[in-house]
C-alpha cells in the first residue's frame, strides 16, 4: 500500500517540476460571444498570411506555440458569426494572452475554409467519442415541449434505453453502474428521472457534453464501460436575463446575469440559477386520461431540480466556478411500488493560466450525496445511500503539434445499504473507502498520424488493490476526407449496483463499494481480486463524403472477465453475499450525419450482442437489443432558424426475458407437519421460471416523435418560443412489461400531444 501511494505521488510531483517551463513565442487566449460573454466552442483562430492557427475548446480557450517574434493580425471566426480581427505582437520567450469578441449574425467564413469540427477530426483521435452541444440537443423532437440530453443520448449509436418509465441507459453492453455520469466534474449517481424522458440536467445551462462509449483514455477512471461528461456554462456576463416556461410535463425558470460585467481589461463575475418542477402527476388525469392506468394517481411521476453556479474570471483568462445542486424524484403507484431518491451536492472547479508558464492548471473539489428508498408494500423496504468527496488536479502542456496532460485524483466514498431478500436473509453494508489515481496522457499529431498513449495508476485503498491501466488511441489520415482509427485499454471499478437483473420494472438504483468479504467465484473468475474489470478494443473509419455529409463506422469488443453482483438468492448465512459473473459485448455502430444551416439529419444503426456467464449458463442480458436504429431529421423553415420542424423515428428488436414455466402457492406450513397441503390456502403466488435464463424475446419496439418550434421576437432579447410536439405519433403499443401473476400486458406511454411556452428575456 505505502509503495503504491509513494509511486503515484512521486511521479506526479516529478512531472510538475519538469513541466514548469516558459514556452517561446506562445499565443493563447479566449474567444467570447460579444452579446453574452459566453465561450465560443470549436471556433477558429488564425494568424493572417500564415498557416498558423488553432481551434477553441469547450471553454473558448486556444493555445498556439512555436510562433516567430513579430507583428501579426489575429482573426477569429465561427459559423453564424462575423469575423473579428485585431493586431497583436509576439515576442520571443514570452506568452501573449488575447481576448477576442465576435458578434452573432454574420455568415462569412472569411479566410478559414475548413470548419473547426473537421480540423478537430484530423488532429484528435476521437474514437467512440461524441461531442454534443446545446444546439444539437434542441434539434431533437422535444417531448412535452422540453428538449433533454436524455432524449438525445438515446439516438447515440450503441446506447439502449429500456423504457419510458424507470428506464436506464445501457452503453455498448455496459449496465448503468458501469457508466460514469459527470456534472462539472462531480459524479452523479442517478441522473435520470423515473419518467424516461427527462434527466436532472437543464438543457439551457449545458455548454458541452462528451459521450465516450468505449476505449476512452486515462483521464477517466473508476468505470469499466462508458463516460458521459456534462459541463455547464457560466451565466450571462453582459446583461440580466432569463427564461420561464410551462408545459403539461413541467414548469421551469432560469435567471442569469453579471455581478461584475465582462470587459477587456478587468475581471468579471456572473451567476446562473435554474429550477424545474414536474406537473405531469396533476395534469395527466385531465389532459392524458388515455395514458393513466390508475385514476387515483395519474401518471405518478414527481420530480424537482435546482442548480446554481457562480463564475469568476480574471483579466488573464483564469476562471473559477462555484456550483451547487439538489435533485429529487418520487414515483408512487400502489400497484407497483413507491420509490423516492434525493441527490444533492456542490463544489468548485477552476482553470488557472500562469502568466509565465505554458503549463495550465485545472482543478475540482466537491461532494455528492445520494439516497434512495423503495417500498413494495411488504414491510421490507430497500434503502441505499452513497456519499462521495472528491479532489482532482490536472495539468496541461500544449506544444504546436502535441499535448501532454497529467493529473491526480483522490476520492472518499461511503456506502450504506440494506435489503432483505425473498428468503428473509438480510444483506447490508456500511463501508468507507478511498480511491487514489494518477494519470499521464500524451497526444502527438503528425501530418497524417495521431497517437494518444496514456496510463492510469489506480489504487483502491479499502481493498488494498493497485492497478496499472495502459490505454492507447490512434488515428491515421489516409486522405483529407478518409480517416482510420483505433483505441483500447484496461479498466477497473469498485462500485457495485444493487439492481436485480430480473427486475422488469427497475426503479431502485442502489450502490455498494467492493466487498471486503469473500466472493463466490465461478471457474475463470479472479478469486484473489474484489474488483470488476474490462478490456476494450475499438476500430473504425470516418469518411467525409461531402463537406456536409460524414459517415462513421466503428466495431467494438468489450470483455468483462469479472463482474460482481449481489447474491440475492442467498439461502443462509454460510453462502457468500456476492457472486461473480463474466461476459462480453460485441457490436458494430454506423452513423451518417448531414449538417447544413437548413438541415440536420442523423441516421444511426447498431448491431450488438451482450452476454453474461453466471457459472452455470451463458445468457443474454435484459438490455441485449440486437438491432437498434434511429433517424433524426431537423429542418429550419426560415433563414433565422426561428421556425423549426423535427422528427425522430426509433426502431429496436425485442429485449430478452425469462419464460414462465408454471405457478405454485407458497404454503407456509403454519401447523408444521400436521399442515394439510390440500386445504391450506395462501394468497402469495410464486413463479416457476424456465431453466433457460432470458430465453424469450419481447416484441419489436418502434416509435415516431414529431415537434415544431416557432420563436416570436419582440425585441433583441425578448421573445416567446412555442413548442408543439407529439410523442408516439402513430400510437404504437410498445410493451413495457408483462405482469405474470395477473396475466396482464403493461404498455409504455401511448400517443401524447403537448404544447409548451417559453418566455425568454
Amino acid at each position: 500500500m505505502k509503495t503504491s501511494i509513494r509511486l503515484i505521488f512521486s511521479l506526479f510531483f516529478f512531472f510538475i517540476g519538469f513541466q514548469y517551463i516558459v514556452a517561446q513565442g506562445t499565443l493563447r487566449g479566449h474567444v467570447y460571444d460579444e452579446g453574452t460573454g459566453e465561450a465560443i466552442i470549436f471556433g477558429n483562430v488564425v494568424l493572417d498570411g500564415t498557416t498558423i492557427g488553432g481551434t477553441t475548446d469547450e471553454n473558448g480557450f486556444f493555445s498556439i506555440t512555436g510562433i516567430e517574434a513579430g507583428n501579426y493580425t489575429l482573426t477569429a471566426s465561427y459559423i453564424g458569426y462575423e469575423n473579428t480581427s485585431k493586431e497583436i505582437v509576439i515576442k520571443d520567450e514570452r506568452i501573449t494572452y488575447e481576448k477576442m469578441y465576435i458578434n452573432a449574425g454574420g455568415v462569412s467564413l472569411g479566410v478559414v475554409n475548413i470548419s473547426a469540427a473537421k480540423e478537430q477530426a484530423r488532429t484528435e483521435v476521437q474514437v467512440s467519442k461524441l461531442q454534443v452541444t446545446q444546439k444539437q440537443i434542441k434539434a431533437l423532437p422535444s417531448t412535452g415541449g422540453d428538449a433533454d440530453i436524455l432524449q438525445y443520448l438515446q439516438v447515440v449509436p450503441g446506447v439502449v434505453t429500456t423504457g419510458d418509465q424507470g428506464g436506464q441507459l445501457f452503453i455498448r453492453g455496459g449496465s448503468p453502474i458501469q457508466n460514469k455520469i459527470l456534472l462539472d466534474g462531480m459524479t452523479i449517481y442517478n441522473p435520470f428521472h423515473s419518467i424516461g424522458f427527462y434527466s436532472i440536467f437543464e438543457t439551457e445551462v449545458i455548454k458541452n457534453v462528451d459521450v465516450l462509449t468505449g476505449g476512452f483514455n486515462a483521464y477517466h477512471g473508476g468505470r469499466i464501460s462508458a463516460v458521459v461528461d456534462i459541463k455547464t456554462r457560466p451565466g450571462n456576463k453582459k446583461r440580466l436575463g432569463g427564461q420561464v416556461s410551462a408545459s403539461p410535463f413541467m414548469a421551469k425558470a432560469l435567471i442569469e446575469g453579471p455581478i461584475i460585467k465582462l470587459n477587456e481589461d478587468a475581471g468579471n463575475m456572473s451567476f446562473i440559477l435554474t429550477a424545474k418542477k414536474s406537473l405531469i402527476e396533476q395534469t395527466s388525469q385531465v389532459i392524458y386520461p388515455h395514458a393513466v392506468r390508475n385514476d387515483s394517481v395519474g401518471l405518478p411521476f414527481d420530480f424537482q431540480d435546482i442548480y446554481g453556479k457562480f463564475s469568476f474570471g480574471t483579466k488573464n483568462g483564469s476562471e473559477f466556478n462555484l456550483f451547487g445542486f439538489n435533485f429529487s424524484d418520487v414515483f408512487s403507484d400502489p400497484s407497483i411500488a413507491t420509490v423516492g431518491w434525493n441527490n444533492f451536492g456542490g463544489g468548485m472547479n477552476f482553470n488557472v493560466l500562469p502568466q509565465n508558464s505554458s503549463l495550465i492548471l485545472n482543478g475540482k473539489v466537491g461532494f455528492s450525496n445520494y439516497e434512495i428508498e423503495l417500498d413494495e408494500g411488504d414491510n421490507k423496504p430497500r434503502t441505499s445511500g452513497i456519499n462521495e468527496y472528491f479532489l482532482g488536479l490536472d495539468f496541461n502542456f500544449f506544444g504546436n503539434t502535441y499535448e501532454f496532460d497529467y493529473g491526480l485524483e483522490i476520492k472518499s466514498i461511503r456506502t450504506d445499504f440494506e435489503f432483505t431478500n425473498p428468503f428473509g436473509i438480510n444483506l447490508s453494508q456500511f463501508q468507507n473507502t478511498t480511491e487514489m489515481a494518477a494519470y499521464f496522457l500524451y497526444r502527438k499529431a503528425w501530418n497524417r498520424l495521431v497517437i494518444e498513449p496514456s496510463v492510469r495508476l489506480q489504487y483502491y485503498a479499502s481493498l488494498n488493490e493497485p492497478r496499472v491501466e495502459p490505454r492507447l488511441g490512434m488515428k491515421f489520415n489516409v486522405t483529407n476526407n478518409l480517416r482510420l482509427k483505433a483505441a483500447g485499454g484496461y479498466y477497473s471499478q469498485n462500485l457495485i449496483s444493487t439492481s436485480n437483473e430480473r427486475d422488469v420494472v427497475n426503479l431502485f438504483t442502489g450502490f455498494l463499494s467492493g466487498p471486503d468479504a469473500s466472493i463466490g467465484s465461478h471457474e475463470g473468475g479472479f478469486a484473489d481480486s474484489r474488483l470488476q474489470f474490462a478490456q476494450h478494443l475499438v476500430t473504425g473509419v470516418e469518411v467525409d463524403l461531402t463537406p456536409a455529409l460524414t459517415l462513421n463506422l466503428e466495431g467494438y469488443i468489450k470483455n468483462f472477465p469479472q463482474i460482481i453482483v449481489i447474491n440475492r438468492n442467498k439461502l443462509d448465512s454460510s453462502e457468500p453475499d456476492y457472486v461473480t459473473e463474466s461476459g462480453a459485448a460485441r457490436g458494430v455502430d454506423l452513423s451518417l450525419k448531414y449538417d447544413t444551416p437548413k438541415w440536420y439529419v442523423w441516421t444511426t444503426y447498431s448491431l450488438g450482442k451482450v452476454s453474461r456467464f453466471d457459472g452455470e449458463q451463458t445468457y443474454a442480458t435484459l438490455f441485449d437489443r440486437r438491432h437498434n436504429a434511429n433517424v433524426l431529421v431537423s429542418y429550419n423553415l426560415d433563414e433565422t432558424g426561428d421556425f423549426q420542424l423535427s422528427g425522430r423515428w426509433n426502431f429496436g428488436s425485442g429485449f430478452p426475458f425469462t419464460l414462465t414455466q408454471g405457478f405454485y402457492h407458497n404454503i407456509l406450513f403454519e401447523n408444521g407437519v400436521d399442515s394439510d397441503i390440500l386445504t391450506e390456502n395462501n394468497d402469495d403466488v410464486s413463479i416457476i421460471f424456465s431453466e433457460e435464463r432470458n430465453g424469450g424475446r419481447l416484441p419489436y419496439y418502434h416509435r415516431f416523435d414529431l415537434s415544431a418550434t416557432k420563436i416570436f421576437r419582440f425585441s433583441e432579447n425578448l421573445n416567446i418560443e412555442v413548442v408543439a410536439s407529439v410523442t408516439n405519433v402513430y400510437n404504437r403499443r410498445n410493451i413495457f412489461y408483462f405482469d405474470r401473476v395477473e396475466y396482464e400486458r403493461v404498455n409504455q406511454l401511448p400517443i401524447i400531444p403537448s404544447i409548451g411556452l417559453k418566455l425568454n428575456f
